[in-house]
Protein backbone atom coordinates (compact mmCIF):
# COMPACT_ATOMS: atom_id res chain seq x y z
CA UNK A 1 0.00 0.00 0.00
CA UNK A 2 1.21 3.40 -0.93
CA UNK A 3 2.49 5.78 2.16
CA UNK A 4 0.24 8.64 -0.03
CA UNK A 5 -3.11 5.82 0.78
CA UNK A 6 -4.96 7.88 3.89
CA UNK A 7 -4.04 7.19 7.65
CA UNK A 8 -6.80 6.58 10.09
CA UNK A 9 -5.89 5.80 13.73
CA UNK A 10 -8.34 3.63 16.01
CA UNK A 11 -8.05 3.34 19.97
CA UNK A 12 -9.32 0.39 21.54
CA UNK A 13 -8.02 -2.08 17.96
CA UNK A 14 -7.58 -4.98 20.35
CA UNK A 15 -11.24 -6.62 19.85
CA UNK A 16 -15.01 -5.57 19.14
CA UNK A 17 -15.82 -2.33 17.12
CA UNK A 18 -12.10 -1.21 17.08
CA UNK A 19 -10.96 -4.60 15.27
CA UNK A 20 -13.49 -4.21 12.80
CA UNK A 21 -13.31 -0.67 12.04
CA UNK A 22 -9.92 -1.21 11.72
CA UNK A 23 -10.83 -4.11 9.53
CA UNK A 24 -13.36 -2.17 6.94
CA UNK A 25 -11.12 0.62 6.78
CA UNK A 26 -8.07 -1.23 5.74
CA UNK A 27 -10.97 -2.43 2.52
CA UNK A 28 -11.37 0.84 1.49
CA UNK A 29 -7.77 1.45 1.19
CA UNK A 30 -6.94 2.93 4.23
CA UNK A 31 -3.15 2.37 6.03
CA UNK A 32 -3.88 1.57 9.62
CA UNK A 33 -2.23 3.24 13.11
CA UNK A 34 -4.03 0.66 15.81
CA UNK A 35 -3.90 1.47 19.45
CA UNK A 36 -4.07 -0.63 22.34
CA UNK A 37 -2.48 -2.25 25.68
CA UNK A 38 -2.04 -4.93 24.30
CA UNK A 39 -0.35 -3.99 21.60
CA UNK A 40 0.86 -7.80 20.93
CA UNK A 41 -2.56 -9.37 19.85
CA UNK A 42 -3.28 -6.39 17.53
CA UNK A 43 -0.35 -7.36 15.77
CA UNK A 44 -0.74 -10.82 15.54
CA UNK A 45 -3.77 -10.54 14.44
CA UNK A 46 -2.74 -7.58 11.48
CA UNK A 47 -0.79 -10.46 10.59
CA UNK A 48 -3.06 -13.32 10.34
CA UNK A 49 -5.64 -11.04 8.14
CA UNK A 50 -2.56 -11.23 5.47
CA UNK A 51 -2.21 -7.25 5.39
CA UNK A 52 0.77 -5.96 4.28
CA UNK A 53 3.36 -4.97 6.49
CA UNK A 54 3.72 -1.30 5.23
CA UNK A 55 -0.13 -0.83 5.21
CA UNK A 56 -0.25 -1.03 9.32
CA UNK A 57 1.34 -0.25 12.56
CA UNK A 58 0.72 -0.72 16.37
CA UNK A 59 1.07 1.81 19.06
CA UNK A 60 0.87 0.40 22.67
CA UNK A 61 -0.45 2.63 25.32
CA UNK A 62 -3.71 2.79 27.84
CA UNK A 63 -6.00 5.71 26.99
CA UNK A 64 -6.16 6.48 30.62
CA UNK A 65 -2.57 7.34 30.56
CA UNK A 66 -2.44 10.79 29.47
CA UNK A 67 1.52 10.99 28.65
CA UNK A 68 1.22 8.14 27.02
CA UNK A 69 -2.16 7.96 24.44
CA UNK A 70 -0.95 11.49 23.80
CA UNK A 71 2.80 9.87 22.88
CA UNK A 72 1.40 7.58 20.97
CA UNK A 73 -0.45 10.01 19.07
CA UNK A 74 3.04 11.91 18.45
CA UNK A 75 5.05 8.56 17.42
CA UNK A 76 1.98 8.29 14.76
CA UNK A 77 2.31 11.57 13.40
CA UNK A 78 6.49 11.09 13.27
CA UNK A 79 6.32 7.18 11.82
CA UNK A 80 3.27 7.57 9.35
CA UNK A 81 1.77 11.05 9.22
CA UNK A 82 -0.92 13.32 10.09
CA UNK A 83 -3.91 10.73 10.12
CA UNK A 84 -6.75 11.90 7.76
CA UNK A 85 -9.46 10.26 10.38
CA UNK A 86 -9.11 9.50 14.20
CA UNK A 87 -11.23 7.06 16.05
CA UNK A 88 -11.44 7.55 19.79
CA UNK A 89 -12.98 3.82 20.15
CA UNK A 90 -11.40 2.75 23.35
CA UNK A 91 -13.92 2.54 26.26
CA UNK A 92 -15.53 0.45 29.05
CA UNK A 93 -18.94 -0.62 30.68
CA UNK A 94 -19.13 -1.63 33.95
CA UNK A 95 -22.15 -1.76 36.27
CA UNK A 96 -22.24 0.31 39.28
CA UNK A 97 -24.15 1.02 42.92
CA UNK A 98 -23.70 4.08 44.35
CA UNK A 99 -24.31 2.85 47.46
CA UNK A 100 -20.81 0.49 47.14
CA UNK A 101 -18.20 2.30 48.02
CA UNK A 102 -15.99 0.48 46.35
CA UNK A 103 -17.93 1.13 42.50
CA UNK A 104 -16.93 5.22 42.55
CA UNK A 105 -13.18 3.63 41.55
CA UNK A 106 -15.72 2.02 39.33
CA UNK A 107 -16.93 5.42 38.23
CA UNK A 108 -13.71 6.91 38.09
CA UNK A 109 -12.05 4.64 35.63
CA UNK A 110 -14.87 4.82 33.24
CA UNK A 111 -14.48 8.55 32.94
CA UNK A 112 -10.90 8.41 32.43
CA UNK A 113 -11.14 5.84 29.71
CA UNK A 114 -14.76 7.02 27.93
CA UNK A 115 -13.62 10.86 28.59
CA UNK A 116 -10.64 12.00 29.09
CA UNK A 117 -8.57 8.83 27.42
CA UNK A 118 -10.73 10.70 24.18
CA UNK A 119 -10.06 13.62 24.54
CA UNK A 120 -6.19 12.86 24.91
CA UNK A 121 -6.71 10.60 21.83
CA UNK A 122 -7.45 13.38 19.59
CA UNK A 123 -5.02 16.46 21.55
CA UNK A 124 -1.72 15.54 19.67
CA UNK A 125 -4.48 15.74 16.09
CA UNK A 126 -6.20 19.25 16.62
CA UNK A 127 -3.34 21.44 16.11
CA UNK A 128 -2.24 20.11 12.99
CA UNK A 129 -5.46 18.93 11.15
CA UNK A 130 -5.75 22.79 11.85
CA UNK A 131 -3.18 23.97 10.31
CA UNK A 132 -3.81 21.13 7.44
CA UNK A 133 -7.41 22.56 7.04
CA UNK A 134 -8.20 19.51 7.20
CA UNK A 135 -8.97 15.36 8.83
CA UNK A 136 -11.93 13.91 10.34
CA UNK A 137 -12.04 13.00 14.21
CA UNK A 138 -14.64 10.68 15.48
CA UNK A 139 -16.62 9.90 19.16
CA UNK A 140 -17.85 6.63 19.60
CA UNK A 141 -20.42 7.39 22.18
CA UNK A 142 -23.67 4.78 22.69
CA UNK A 143 -27.65 5.08 22.72
CA UNK A 144 -27.00 4.51 26.41
CA UNK A 145 -26.07 8.56 26.54
CA UNK A 146 -29.09 9.50 25.61
CA UNK A 147 -30.82 8.67 28.94
CA UNK A 148 -29.35 7.34 32.24
CA UNK A 149 -30.38 3.36 32.36
CA UNK A 150 -30.53 2.11 35.99
CA UNK A 151 -27.43 0.27 37.02
CA UNK A 152 -25.55 1.94 33.98
CA UNK A 153 -24.80 5.64 35.97
CA UNK A 154 -21.39 5.94 34.85
CA UNK A 155 -21.52 4.35 31.43
CA UNK A 156 -24.58 6.26 30.64
CA UNK A 157 -23.13 9.30 32.06
CA UNK A 158 -19.66 8.84 30.15
CA UNK A 159 -21.64 8.59 26.98
CA UNK A 160 -24.05 11.87 27.51
CA UNK A 161 -20.05 14.07 27.94
CA UNK A 162 -18.96 12.11 24.98
CA UNK A 163 -22.26 13.35 22.87
CA UNK A 164 -21.95 16.72 24.41
CA UNK A 165 -17.83 17.06 24.11
CA UNK A 166 -17.88 16.10 20.35
CA UNK A 167 -20.63 18.71 20.02
CA UNK A 168 -18.07 21.22 21.31
CA UNK A 169 -15.60 20.33 19.58
CA UNK A 170 -17.20 20.36 16.20
CA UNK A 171 -18.12 24.15 16.59
CA UNK A 172 -14.73 24.79 17.72
CA UNK A 173 -13.31 22.93 14.53
CA UNK A 174 -15.50 23.96 12.50
CA UNK A 175 -13.78 27.01 10.53
CA UNK A 176 -10.79 24.89 10.32
CA UNK A 177 -12.25 22.83 7.71
CA UNK A 178 -11.59 20.19 10.60
CA UNK A 179 -14.82 17.79 11.00
CA UNK A 180 -16.16 16.03 14.19
CA UNK A 181 -18.57 12.78 13.65
CA UNK A 182 -20.36 11.27 16.84
CA UNK A 183 -21.59 7.83 16.09
CA UNK A 184 -23.68 6.16 18.78
CA UNK A 185 -23.90 2.67 18.73
CA UNK A 186 -27.11 0.52 19.62
CA UNK A 187 -26.46 -2.87 20.84
CA UNK A 188 -23.33 -4.30 19.05
CA UNK A 189 -22.29 -8.08 19.61
CA UNK A 190 -19.08 -7.69 21.06
CA UNK A 191 -17.10 -8.42 24.46
CA UNK A 192 -18.85 -5.89 26.07
CA UNK A 193 -21.98 -6.59 25.49
CA UNK A 194 -22.26 -10.15 25.30
CA UNK A 195 -22.76 -10.76 29.74
CA UNK A 196 -25.36 -8.67 29.32
CA UNK A 197 -28.50 -9.78 31.16
CA UNK A 198 -31.08 -7.63 29.73
CA UNK A 199 -32.39 -7.98 26.25
CA UNK A 200 -30.76 -6.50 23.56
CA UNK A 201 -33.22 -5.10 20.47
CA UNK A 202 -31.74 -4.39 17.16
CA UNK A 203 -28.47 -6.44 18.30
CA UNK A 204 -25.83 -6.01 15.37
CA UNK A 205 -22.74 -7.34 14.43
CA UNK A 206 -19.56 -5.36 15.12
CA UNK A 207 -18.84 -5.96 11.35
CA UNK A 208 -21.92 -4.87 9.92
CA UNK A 209 -21.64 -1.49 12.60
CA UNK A 210 -18.02 -0.85 11.10
CA UNK A 211 -19.72 -0.49 7.44
CA UNK A 212 -22.20 1.48 8.64
CA UNK A 213 -20.13 3.61 10.80
CA UNK A 214 -17.43 3.66 7.94
CA UNK A 215 -19.93 5.08 5.65
CA UNK A 216 -21.40 7.73 7.74
CA UNK A 217 -17.10 9.31 8.74
CA UNK A 218 -16.59 9.19 5.00
CA UNK A 219 -19.54 11.29 4.10
CA UNK A 220 -19.14 13.45 7.27
CA UNK A 221 -22.20 13.10 9.26
CA UNK A 222 -22.51 14.99 12.34
CA UNK A 223 -23.86 12.52 14.88
CA UNK A 224 -25.20 9.32 13.66
CA UNK A 225 -26.92 6.26 15.36
CA UNK A 226 -26.53 2.88 14.10
CA UNK A 227 -28.15 1.15 13.34
CA UNK A 228 -31.21 2.94 12.11
CA UNK A 229 -33.84 1.24 13.93
CA UNK A 230 -31.76 2.30 17.55
CA UNK A 231 -32.46 5.63 16.14
CA UNK A 232 -35.84 5.76 16.39
CA UNK A 233 -35.88 4.21 19.62
CA UNK A 234 -33.23 7.20 20.75
CA UNK A 235 -35.83 9.79 19.56
CA UNK A 236 -38.84 8.12 21.42
CA UNK A 237 -36.44 7.99 24.72
CA UNK A 238 -35.59 11.62 24.29
CA UNK A 239 -39.27 12.56 23.91
CA UNK A 240 -40.70 9.87 26.96
CA UNK A 241 -42.09 12.34 29.99
CA UNK A 242 -39.98 11.73 33.29
CA UNK A 243 -42.87 9.99 35.03
CA UNK A 244 -43.38 7.63 32.06
CA UNK A 245 -39.58 6.66 31.42
CA UNK A 246 -38.99 5.70 34.75
CA UNK A 247 -41.68 3.60 35.17
CA UNK A 248 -41.23 1.53 31.76
CA UNK A 249 -37.41 1.19 32.67
CA UNK A 250 -38.69 0.21 36.73
CA UNK A 251 -37.22 -3.09 37.49
CA UNK A 252 -35.36 -3.56 34.45
CA UNK A 253 -31.83 -5.71 34.82
CA UNK A 254 -29.33 -4.06 35.80
CA UNK A 255 -25.48 -4.29 34.21
CA UNK A 256 -23.44 -6.76 35.64
CA UNK A 257 -20.97 -4.60 38.90
CA UNK A 258 -17.30 -5.75 38.80
CA UNK A 259 -17.29 -7.80 41.50
CA UNK A 260 -20.13 -9.95 40.01
CA UNK A 261 -20.04 -12.89 37.45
Amino acid sequence: MSSAAPLVFITGASSGIGQALAARFHRSGHRLALVARRAEEVARWAAEQGFDAASWAVYAADVRDVAAITAAGRACIAAQGLPDVVIANAGISVGIDTAVLADLEVMRATYETNNLGLAATFQPFVAPMRERRSGTLVGIASVAGIRGLPGHGAYSSSKAAVIAYCESLRGELRPFGVKVVTISPGYIDTPLTQGNRYSMPFLMSAAAFADRAHDAIRAGARYRVIPWQMAIVAKLMRALPNALFDRLLAGRPRKHRQDEA
